[in-house]
């Protein structure tokens, strides 16, 4: 699809992300909740911007403001849970004038069977930095 009909810059694969991040040409922009972070896990080179807060899923009323801070003029990627909000934070930063592509599979990816995450690809599963406090 063309970012036309996206309503932002595309879909790139964790792996793809990450070599852009790796290569200073693009900033990775995590648009989970404090909460998501702190007891899922975390990419350390990560800015933290929600997209929406917990509890409850309301909208980050700061998030304009600091997603145009974090990108500071560079191409963004965004990450969520399973590359679903990080979507809707993408079409927002693009009307906003940013360059911004969604993190396919997210950080944890899709349940499975069992109805867990982690198995089903996701910037965790593929390897990828991240650390859990």
């Amino acid at each position: 699809m063309s970012n036309n009909e996206l309503g932002y810059a595309g879909d790139v694969t964790p792996e793809m992300a990450n070599a852009w991040v790796q290569a200073g040409e693009a900033v990775l922009v995590d648009v989970r909740t404090d909460a998501e972070r702190e007891w899922v896990g975390f990419v350390p080179s990560a800015v933290a911007v929600a997209w929406k807060q917990w509890p409850g899923m309301a909208m980050n009323p700061a998030f304009d403001d600091a997603i145009r801070a974090a990108a500071n003029g560079q191409k963004i990627v965004l990450l969520c849970r399973s590359g679903v909000r990080s979507v809707g934070a993408a079409k927002r930063a693009a009307e906003l004038g940013l360059e911004a592509y969604n993190i396919l599979e997210g950080f944890e990816g899709n349940p499975d069977a069992a109805g867990h995450r982690g198995t089903q690809g996701g910037w965790r599963m593929r390897g990828l930095p991240w650390r859990q406090n």
